[in-house]
């Protein structure tokens, strides 16, 4: 039986605490971060994305941070491609690759080694048909096409939808018909590790999360933006900073605009728990557990005494 390299997982909700966890994994093992979040990819987006702080960063080496335009559009391909180059650096390089995120698509992507390539080429005039419908009509005309992907995403998630429905125009096939047929036996051994709380407290952990970027200065940044860059494909529709729009196009008091963003994010983490048990071999750990890396290191060690064995 071939022996594969391990790339360890580390998964969970909204504010569960996986960024820490990472870090503390990475040090202990030799290991360097490839971050699966799909607004941490972009420039100029730091208080909104709970991006890892610059001494984070320097307590071990990240990829994918920091790295597209807020003006860019970036797809789960595009993700794809980006995180499995990461990973064969860092495995080059004699050192383990641990994936950090809550993004559950661009997790899928690698540990279901989903091929892109099987998509077709993307009907730039149909798109533009698309754009100029209203997005509770496009989740409706997704919904119809294909329920099982549409129920996997925000009925916010614009570029998404609009996915669903440009797969199936150009190809003739759903887009959970195409991920079943692209899925290729995958090179790499994946850990899995969910992190998660008690539902109470996750929720307080989010609130008070909120509250911190808040102070921390979501409004300037949103502000910063809004007056350098004229259009956000992708990175508007992320948590907070939509928010935060309407907040300053004044359809929202400051008040609601808070309680708005607390009860996205929860939502939000509420749908990410159920995307992460569908993963039958994950391994669940409690964020309240002081030792969760322990676990890690000792359910790599097992995996390795097995292979060895066989």
């Amino acid at each position: 039986m071939e022996n594969k390299d391990n790339v360890i997982v580390i998964c969970g909700p909204t504010a569960s605490g996986k960024t820490t966890l990472g870090i503390k994994v990475a040090n202990k093992i030799n290991g360097e971060i490839v971050s699966a979040d799909s607004m941490q990819i972009y420039k100029e987006m730091n208080i909104g994305t709970a991006k890892p702080t610059k001494e984070e960063q320097q307590l071990c080496k990240h990829y994918l941070i920091d790295f597209v335009m807020p003006n860019e559009r970036y797809s789960v391909a595009d993700f794809k491609k980006h995180a499995t180059s990461a990973i064969e650096t860092i495995i080059k390089n004699k050192k383990v690759p641990i994936i950090v995120g809550g993004t559950g698509l661009y997790i899928n992507s690698l540990v279901y080694n989903i091929d892109f390539n099987s998509e077709g080429e993307t009907d730039l005039k149909y798109r533009k048909e698309l754009e100029k419908k209203d997005i509770s009509e496009l989740y409706e005309m997704a919904k119809n096409i294909d329920e099982t992907a549409t129920d996997k995403i925000s009925p916010n998630d614009k570029k998404r939808i609009m996915r669903i429905i440009e797969l199936y125009h150009s190809t003739g096939k759903t887009k959970t018909e195409l991920e079943k047929e692209s899925m290729k036996e995958n090179k790499y051994n994946y850990k899995i590790f969910v992190l998660n709380w008690d539902r109470e407290k996750l929720y307080e952990r989010i609130n008070l999360r909120v509250d911190l970027m808040i102070q921390n200065g979501l409004i300037e940044e949103v502000q910063n933006l809004l007056k350098k860059y004229n259009e956000f494909p992708t990175s508007f529709q992320g948590l907070g900073y939509k928010e935060v729009k309407e907040y300053l196009d004044g359809k929202l008091t400051k008040e609601e605009m808070i309680e708005k963003i607390k009860q996205e994010s929860r939502r939000y983490a509420k749908r990410q728990i159920t995307w992460f048990k569908r993963y039958k071999n994950a391994i669940w750990l409690d964020g309240e557990n002081n030792n969760n890396e322990q676990i890690i290191l000792e359910d790599l060690g097992e995996e390795q005494q097995k292979q060895k064995n066989s």
